[in-house]
């Protein structure tokens, strides 16, 4: 399995790996006190503030971000394009979406619109590949 093909598996899992955070975060309190509640997550999320709370909305945005990303390793791939170039833009792809999800957490949101940005450039980089 190419590099690419493991980014891709990667990124599907980040986004449950972020909001994770914020369910582990709120284990040791009872649903009460605003512990996870699990016969309710929607209800749990809708509550969250804080950092919690953009760690539920990075998680919403990764999985946003994962179409245009899998089809454009796919379409590279499907065309045959160089293999060493669609690892490094799928590479690239993983390191931008942490440092998304990092600058999400920090509260940094210019940052994040500009890392934001250069994931969808990656993207859209995939799929000029595959033209």
């Amino acid at each position: 399995m190419s590099i690419a093909k493991w980014c891709v598996l990667v990124a599907c899992v980040l986004p449950i790996a972020t909001v994770g955070l914020a369910k582990v975060s709120a284990a040791r309190l009872s649903r009460k006190s605003g512990g996870y509640d699990n016969n309710h997550p929607r209800e749990w999320e809708a509550k969250l503030t804080g950092w919690q709370q953009r760690a539920n909305a990075a998680q919403v945005n990764g999985f946003e971000a994962l179409p245009l990303f899998i089809a454009g390793v796919l379409f590279a791939q499907m065309a045959l394009a160089d293999q060493g170039r669609i690892d490094m833009l799928a590479l690239a792809f993983v390191g931008i979406r942490l440092a998304y999800v990092a600058a999400y957490l920090a509260n940094l949101g210019t940052l994040r619109t500009l890392i934001w940005t250069a994931g969808l450039g990656v993207s859209i980089a995939l799929l000029a590949l595959g033209a």
